[in-house]
């Protein structure tokens, strides 16, 4: 997002970009506006918990089709 002043550090930078789309479809997928300077401080706490959680539904289940792919060979 535009400005980030997220503590979090990413494992693998290159990742930044996948995890900023998923932030860009889960605000859409649930009508909710992103903020156009990327600050999310004045949001409400149950919206930025609501796309947590659609982002981390997501991951776990790309995660479980790269594993179910793993032991399918």
């Amino acid at each position: 997002m535009a400005n980030d002043r997220n503590s979090n550090q990413l494992v693998v930078q290159q990742a930044r970009a996948a995890l900023d789309q998923l932030k860009f479809e889960a605000c859409q997928e649930l009508g909710i506006q992103i903020p156009q300077d990327g600050y999310y401080g004045n949001m409400m706490t149950k919206d930025t918990g609501r796309i947590g959680g659609n982002i981390t539904r997501r991951l776990v289940l790309i995660a479980e089709q790269q594993l179910a792919g793993q032991f399918n060979r």
